[in-house]
């Protein structure tokens, strides 16, 4: 299984590195594209119907300013939507990417993480998979166990 990471510009990968980054971490394949909404909207049609018959097990899709990308790559996949606001040159603030993405019409579900929230947008792909792949849930898990024993040193070391 893989997870596509897509983005509406080139501006934005600096931002998706971070999901391609911690998914390779965890052992999955991707698949990465610049598909855009806007410029592109035959590519977006058929990038979105099909990626379901390429091994697709989920879409992470980053889009800046009207941000319109992961809405209407889930209008018209099956597969779940992870939607990564992105702070853009035109955005007002990243607010406009992140209630472009946030405020989807009832039906067609996009969940959507922080800010240039990649990192996390892979972490959430990845459990997705692992909810059927022991061996990527394992690796999450351990991931997780990593968090935990970071924060515990830390507060060690604070306390020398």
């Amino acid at each position: 299984m893989k997870i596509a990471i897509i983005m509406g510009s080139i501006s934005d990968m600096p931002v998706m590195q971070e999901a391609i980054d911690i998914l390779k971490e965890f052992g999955i394949e991707t698949e990465v594209d610049i598909v855009s909404a806007h410029r592109t909207p035959e590519k977006l049609f058929d990038f979105s119907k099909n990626a379901h018959t390429r091994g697709i097990a989920a879409i992470v899709a980053g889009a800046g300013g009207a941000a319109h990308l992961p809405g209407m790559v889930a209008s018209m996949s099956p597969l779940p939507v992870i939607g990564v606001p992105v702070k853009s040159s035109n955005s007002i603030d990243g607010w406009d990417s992140v209630l472009s993405i946030l405020q989807m019409p009832g039906g067609v579900p996009v969940a959507t993480v922080a800010l240039n929230g990649a990192k996390n947008a892979g972490i959430l792909a990845a459990q997705i998979i692992g909810s059927s792949d022991k061996a990527v849930l394992d690796k999450i898990i351990a991931y997780k166990e990593s968090l935990k024993q970071a924060v515990l040193k830390a507060s060690e070391n604070l306390k020398k």
